[in-house]
């Protein structure tokens, strides 16, 4: 057996608690655990853990984020959109001067949606005061915090590079600090703690007019009208049956709808033995199927030409399924979303709400583009548009663009069963269905889950996988014509956290692959 072939070894143990959080940064998860020894619900944990995230753990989210959120109140699912448009003055011709989409810049920065994401739930669900919230996030910004080992990782491969054009930004986040070093942030917390007693300030509000001012010095498009008239969307889950589950998603703009295509294919044969050649090949042949449709059919639900049921009608599925023979498919390849830089999180209470939360800036910290005294990064969102005239995805004004962002749930005869989510680009609905197979058809518990070996469809439909996946299972995928290489890391293949409802509790697990954990009581 190779070096590469070495099996991964499980670093972690689930935890058992009645209330939890999962996170990816210790740090995020004490202050949602706090939340809830003060009295708070899931929401309210959600709520802080998020806020948190965006101090402790910049390199993939921030205040200039998008976020999604799925709620289990203890009877229902609900679903949250917190994706932000663009801006009104983005037209094809705006964009006629560029070949592909621009990934840095005021021309890739869409309207964030993150903080308005937190006031809705938190009006809707919370216990706590919403101002209670900021409590720990606003003492690591003005205090400091000490960077763990995977956000110093992602702060010290790129950013340098990527933003050396962005004065800005180089006065917050450069140059890249050490594992244990502190970093303090005086400008983020003002701005925390303006939020915490006036979120609206972001889009109504002095925050709003700073960014205006900025976008029109700097030559961008974004306005405070269009901050103005930004509205977190309420939306009903979109969800497939797979095997005796249900698994749920947002609708488009996400890619969650990929997910559910994926299982539904998946869903019409028995598993196969738990991580045989037979079980990857088939999930693998499912997935480029998903991705490929995801690349030519998911966009702002308003503009989308294939509905969502009749790309999940199961008779099509069926059909598809039926042509995955014995030998790797000949997809062509598709432009697939690249960036792997995102902050998920999960938390269940004891009086039975969960919620699956997720939010990210896109790509690294996002647009470089950082609105002076503020400390507030803005994403990079608009890179998810394309440039193809008549695409369903294709760039537009006020206009939400392909999201890669997706928090997922499963429940079973109608009861909440798990929260999870997988952080990570393409990587993310790809993790999903690993996890839920593994959940589902393996009966794994969620450390187990998480920690099992992971494959990648990458964008020219070759295989990707990471240090630890069976060598052997490789040979025979070879010999049925996939073309897979060994990646050199495990930083690409997501970051998983994971809550599974019990009869006594909950089973959490989170990702060694990433620095955070699974905290409760």
């Amino acid at each position: 057996m190779t070096d590469n072939a070495q099996p991964i070894k499980f670093q972690r143990a689930s935890m058992g608690a009645s209330n939890m959080v999962a996170t990816s940064q210790p740090l995020a998860a004490q202050a949602g655990v706090k939340a809830l020894h003060k009295g708070g619900n899931a929401v309210d944990a959600a709520i802080a853990t998020a806020i948190t995230l965006t101090v402790v753990e910049p390199t993939g989210n921030g205040i200039g984020s998008d976020a999604f959120a799925l709620v289990w109140d203890g009877k229902s699912l609900v679903g949250l959109n917190g994706s932000g448009r663009s801006p009104a003055l983005w037209d094809p011709e705006y964009f006629s001067r560029y070949r592909l989409m621009p990934q840095f810049g005021w021309d890739a920065v869409t309207v964030p949606g993150a903080v308005s994401l937190w006031l809705s739930l938190s009006r809707a669900y919370g216990k706590l005061p919403f101002e209670s919230l900021f409590e720990m996030a606003i003492e690591y910004a003005y205090r400091g915090f000490q960077v763990g080992f995977r956000t110093a990782y992602d702060w010290q491969h790129g950013p340098a590079e990527w933003y050396k054009d962005f004065d800005e930004f180089g006065r917050h986040f450069l140059p890249p600090p050490k594992v244990g070093e502190r970093v303090v942030r005086h400008e983020l917390g003002q701005t925390l703690q303006e939020l915490s007693v006036y979120p609206e300030s972001l889009y109504i509000g002095s925050l709003a007019e700073k960014i205006e001012r900025q976008a029109v010095k700097d030559g961008g498009a974004l306005r405070a009208s269009d901050l103005s008239e930004h509205e977190t969307d309420w939306v009903v889950p979109i969800s497939c049956s797979y095997r005796n589950t249900t698994v749920h998603e947002i609708p488009p703009n996400g890619q969650g709808l990929a997910v559910l295509m994926a299982l539904g294919i998946l869903d019409t044969r028995e598993p196969g033995e738990l991580d045989s050649a037979d079980s990857y090949h088939f999930q693998i042949e499912a997935m480029k199927i998903a991705l490929r449709a995801a690349a030519d059919h998911i966009s702002d639900a308003e503009t989308m030409e294939v509905s969502v049921s009749d790309l999940l009608d199961k008779d099509s599925l069926t059909r598809v399924a039926n042509d995955i023979d014995i030998s790797a498919s000949m997809v062509p390849p598709a432009t697939l979303p690249s960036s792997f830089d995102t902050v998920y999180l999960s938390t269940a209470d004891a009086g039975g709400m969960m919620v699956s939360f997720i939010q990210s800036n896109y790509f690294g910290f996002g647009s470089g583009i950082v609105i002076p005294e503020t400390g507030i990064a803005l994403q990079n969102r608009g890179w998810g548009f394309s440039l193809e005239p008549g695409h369903p995805n294709q760039v537009g004004p006020s206009k939400k663009p392909f999201h890669t962002i997706i928090p997922g749930f499963l429940t079973c005869d109608g009861q909440a069963m798990a929260s999870f989510g997988v952080m990570g680009g393409p990587m993310q609905a790809q993790g999903h269905v690993q996890m839920v197979t593994r959940l589902v058809d393996y009966k794994q518990n969620p450390q187990a889950a998480s920690d099992a070996p992971r494959w990648q469809v990458l964008g020219d439909y070759s295989i990707s996988v990471e240090p630890g996946f069976p060598e052997e299972i490789v040979s025979n995928l070879e010999k049925r014509g996939h073309k897979i290489s060994y990646a050199a890391d495990s930083w690409s293949f997501g970051g998983a956290q994971l809550i599974i409802k019990t009869d006594d509790g909950y089973i959490g697990g989170s990702d060694h692959r990433k620095e955070g954990c699974v905290a409760g009581f």
